[in-house]
Formats: structure tokens, C-alpha cells, sequence
């Protein structure tokens, strides 16, 4: 556990659903944290995050963009640690994937690494997601997706799945640069993240909850359904950063399983509303598992269950005005 003021870490993309949570879990232990945000005029951004608990005296903000190495610097600058979280994030048709995903993730990944490494960061954690584990085509199909297993970048390209191709080559260049440069980072990859929502906007994957509920049938082909609970994500940061025993990448999801499994349980859980059945299995070949953050288990964290993690989703949708 850390000591009060002892230890200063920075989390780029602070004001985000991950990142937010991330921040207020650090806070609750006693961090100093430098947040950065896209823009520190935009209330949007910051507000939320000043209203935090220990935010008054050991929240400190700064305004960086990814492609700008300098305006980095500064929020590294005197931290012990670094959770790299921004990254942009996208289920809407990308019209210039190179400009509004691919540089971004992994140009801005490299910046960070790179101040990391120049201001003597003891360690890295890079949120990275299982969009970079699947859509994995030829993986065995009695074989549940673990960390060994890498989303296949020709398929993507075919496909013009540019979000996974953008985590998998951002978390690539991450590993390729720990290993030249001799930084020590650890990885975690969030599955389909869900839960109560601290900043005043709503993300993709709760976007998609909502959609679900409002009758939308999107089948999400070649997606990975690995629901999780936001703070548990934010959790499973911290753990890897504070142990050392902690290596490679980290699965973070609290099972398996199929988009239909995840739509029949939020029907069953919310009969009110007119939630699509969706009969067909929308990822063949995917093996369910409630074994797919083993890892992060083996360190202690304790997966909130779906049914949870739907009531927490719906409730703070319902709570922030997104459902009636």
C-alpha cells in the first residue's frame, strides 16, 4: 500500500471512463496524481476529476497531446510511475484511420515510453485491450483466447477493423520498446469495460449496453465479449503496479463469452425493456471461459460478477439520463 505522498504516479487520459476510476482508486490510496486531459479548459474534462476525493491536494492536471512529445514531458516529470491509458477508442466508422486512430495510439504510446525512459519512470503500466488478442481467426477454436494469443493485423486490414489493429501495433511497439530500451512495463487488456460512469460522458462499450436496451440488434461480428467491471479494470492497473512479481500482459475480464450470452442475461435481469434475442452464435469459434483473467486472479482481484455489472451499467445509465 502506498504511503501517503510517498509515491507520485501519472495516468495519461485521466478524465476517460477508465482512466477516471483509475485516478480515484489511486487517490483513495493515498497517490499523488498527475492527470493529463486533451484540454483544461473544457469542464467536460476536468470537472469531475476536481471533485474526487484527495483531488484537492493530490490531483494535479496538465494538457498534453499524444503527438506532442514536450507536452508530455511535464506531466512525467517527478513520477514514479506511469499508467498510459489515453489512446483513442472508437466503435463508429473511422473515415482516416491513420490520422484518428493508428498515430495517435501508437506514435503517442512511443512519446510516453520515451519520457518514461528520459525522467527515469520506475515502471509502466500500458492499458492496452483484448481488441489486441482477437479477432484471431486462426487460433485453435477449442482453445479459450488467453495471453498468448495475438489479433491477427491482415485480417484486420482486410476487414478495416482499424480500433484492434491500433491497440495490437500500439501494444507491440510497447513490448518491442521495453525491450531495446530496457523499461519495465506490464500490460493490462480490458475486455468489453462496464459500470458506473464518472465523467459526464458516455464511452463505446456503454454506448453499446444502451444501444442493446433501445432494441438495436448489432450483431458485433468478430468482437470479443469479455465483460468487465470498470473498477475492476482500474483494480487490476494498480495491482500490476504494485507488483513486482507482475509480468507480460494481463487479461482483464471477468469471463468468456458471447455477445447472445451477455444480451439473454441483461433480458432476464431487465424484462421491461425490449432487449433483442439474438439466436445466432455471433462469434463462432469462440470458446467461453470464466477463467480469462486467471492471471489477474492470481494476484488477488476478485472478478465482479456480469449480473453486477449490468445492474451498475443500466443504473448509472438510467441515473445519468441515457435511459428512460
Amino acid at each position: 500500500m502506498a504511503q501517503s505522498n510517498t509515491k507520485i504516479v501519472c495516468v495519461t487520459g485521466g478524465s476517460g471512463f477508465i482512466g477516471s476510476w483509475l485516478v480515484r482508486l489511486l487517490l483513495d490510496r493515498g497517490y499523488t496524481v498527475n492527470a493529463t486531459v486533451k484540454d483544461l479548459k473544457d469542464e467536460k474534462e476536468t470537472k469531475h476529476l476536481e471533485a474526487l476525493e484527495g483531488a484537492e491536494s493530490r490531483l494535479r492536471l496538465f494538457q498534453i497531446d499524444l503527438l506532442d512529445y514536450d507536452s508530455i514531458v511535464s506531466a512525467v516529470a517527478g513520477v514514479t510511475g506511469v499508467f498510459h491509458v489515453a489512446s483513442p477508442c472508437t466503435v463508429d466508422k473511422v473515415h482516416d484511420p491513420e490520422n484518428e486512430l493508428l498515430a495517435p495510439a501508437i506514435k503517442g504510446t512511443i512519446n510516453v515510453l520515451t519520457a518514461a525512459k528520459e525522467l527515469g519512470v520506475k515502471r509502466v503500466v500500458v492499458t492496452s485491450s483484448v481488441s489486441a488478442i482477437v479477432p484471431s481467426p486462426s487460433w485453435p477454436s477449442d482453445v479459450p483466447k488467453s495471453e498468448d494469443c495475438w489479433t491477427d493485423e491482415e485480417f484486420c486490414k482486410q476487414k478495416e477493423l482499424w480500433y484492434p489493429l491500433s491497440k495490437t501495433l500500439a501494444e507491440k511497439a510497447a513490448w518491442d520498446f521495453s525491450k531495446e530500451k530496457g523499461l519495465d512495463i506490464v500490460v493490462v487488456n480490458p475486455g468489453t469495460v462496464m459500470g458506473p460512469i464518472l465523467p459526464p460522458t458516455i464511452n463505446a462499450s456503454m454506448q453499446m449496453i444502451r444501444l442493446l436496451i433501445q432494441g438495436c440488434t448489432d450483431e458485433y461480428e468478430n468482437f470479443f465479449m469479455g465483460p468487465v467491471h470498470v473498477k475492476d479494470v482500474a483494480l487490476a492497473h494498480i495491482l500490476v503496479y504494485e507488483n513486482t512479481s507482475a509480468t507480460g500482459r494481463h487479461m482483464c475480464v471477468e469471463s468468456i463469452c458471447h455477445y447472445g450470452d451477455f444480451a439473454a442475461k441483461v433480458a432476464e435481469l431487465y424484462p421491461k425493456y425490449n432487449i433483442p434475442r439474438l439466436p445466432k452464435d455471433t462469434q463462432p469459434g469462440l470458446m467461453r471461459s470464466n477463467k480469462g483473467g486467471k492471471k489477474l486472479m492470481d494476484l488477488g482481484l476478485q472478478f465482479i460478477p456480469m449480473e453486477q455489472i449490468i445492474r451498475d451499467s443500466v443504473e448509472t445509465l438510467k441515473a445519468k439520463g441515457y435511459l428512460s
